[in-house]
Formats: C-alpha cells, structure tokens, sequence
C-alpha cells in the first residue's frame, strides 16, 4: 500500500518540482517533545512534502499565469495549498491529513516541525548544534538547518501529507544523507546560517546539482508585500492580501 501511494504521489508531484518522502508517525514522535506530536498512532503512514528548485518555473509560474484573480495571500503557500489540494483528490477512498508549513496550533506552536520530519523521512539531513563536537558558540542562541544531498539549502519544506487509515508497521527507515560530514564544515554551516542567513552563502556548503535561478532568488529576496509586483499581479491582489 506504502508503494502504491508513493508512486501515485511521484507522479503527480515530480512534474510539479516537489518531491514527497514517506515515514512513519512514531519516528517523528520518538524524537520530539509530547508538546509537538503529531495525534496519530505510531504506524501511520505520512509524507513529508519538498519544494525543489524547479517549483518556480513548473508550478508557481503557471499557477499564478492562470489563478491571478484568484490569488488572495501569499502566492507560493497558495500554489501548494492548490496542487496538495488536487493530489488528495486522487485518493477518493482515503482520509488525507494536510499540514502546511506555514500552519499554527492555536497555542502558537507550528501543527508540525519541518526540519524534524525531512530527517526522520530520510529526504535531508537536520544538522544542528549536537552535531558539532567542540561547540565554539557559548551561551548564543543556535539554529539547525537541513541540507539536502542534491540542493544543499536550495529547497524548501512545504506540508505533511498523513493517511491515517493505512498503517504500516513494517516501513523500514532510511537514514539521511550526512553530505556535511566533517566538523570544521558542520560548523562553518550553522555559523553561515545563523548569523549570515541573507546571503545564501550556507545553501551552498556542499556542491549543488541545482539551485534557484536568479529570477526566484530575486523573488525570495524580495519583502513578501512586493512580490506580487515581480510576478506581475494586481494592485487590486495586494490589496486583499495585504490590507
């Protein structure tokens, strides 16, 4: 069943520039306070949901060419939310969970982590301060980040798909690619990240097969409230969204 529902999702997700990489409730849950669990039994089947660096140009682009009078918020969160939105129509007999990225529990706390889920599905490897033996950073405040073993930092983390009828009890868990392997890079990588973040210089630790194209850089670069403008929509769109 495990298959069968991954080849679906290839399918329907490739073409668009996302990948989806399934694993099971309890591996998330196992690592991670009580507070953040996800309210499913440990067997559960669920999908991690990526965005590649070809999401711009094969659905964002289209998308916004031909929902523009219909895009009320921010255009990317809306484009996943759509094409999620029609591949849990492919499952007419399942109960499909969506969880955005971007999706918050009334207690403030986001419905899930990101980085956790990429890990324990094995689609990115979450380095994070424990990683580094002889931490160099005192009492500052250190953020982890997932690199990718094919995009590096140049993709993102967009939805939890979870199927709670199928359980699957027999999954085997693949583990991460651990492509920033060495100590002195591991730290050069979190330093980058959290006191360099703008410039990007971290999303390129390793050695990328692809990255954003200078047009999508520009974009995410961009304060959210002027990116209509660069992908050519309505003053009457910012407007909604942002009044």
């Amino acid at each position: 069943m495990e298959r069968r529902v991954a080849e679906q999702l290839r399918s329907a997700l490739g073409p668009l520039g996302l990948e989806a990489h399934a694993f099971k409730v309890g591996w998330y849950n196992a690592v991670l306070q009580p507070a953040f669990h996800l309210p499913y039994p440990d067997d559960t089947l669920a999908f991690v949901v990526l965005s590649t660096p070809s999401m711009f140009d094969k659905a964002l682009k289209p998308f916004v060419s031909k929902e523009r009078l219909k895009i009320i918020r921010d255009p990317v969160d809306q484009c996943v939310s759509h094409h999620l939105s029609r591949v849990k129509e492919k499952f007419p007999d399942q109960r499909v969970d969506i969880m955005f990225d971007y999706e918050m529990l009334p207690s403030r706390k986001p419905k899930f982590l990101a980085q956790t889920a990429a890990h324990v599905a094995g689609a990115a490897y979450y380095y994070q301060r424990k990683d580094v033996k002889l931490d160099p950073w005192g009492k500052k405040k250190i953020f982890g980040v997932c690199i990718h073993p094919k995009y590096g930092g140049w993709f993102a983390i967009r939805a939890l798909l979870l199927f709670p009828a199928i359980q699957v009890p027999f999954l085997e868990q693949p583990l991460p690619v651990d492509c920033v392997s060495s100590e002195e890079k591991r730290i050069e990588l979190l330093e980058q990240f959290n006191f360099h973040w703008q410039d990007g210089r971290y999303r390129d630790i390793i050695e990328v097969k692809e990255r954003y194209s200078e047009e999508q850089k520009n974009y995410f670069a961009t304060p959210p409230a002027e990116r209509f403008r660069l992908l050519g929509l309505s003053q009457e769109a910012q407007r909604i969204t942002f009044h």
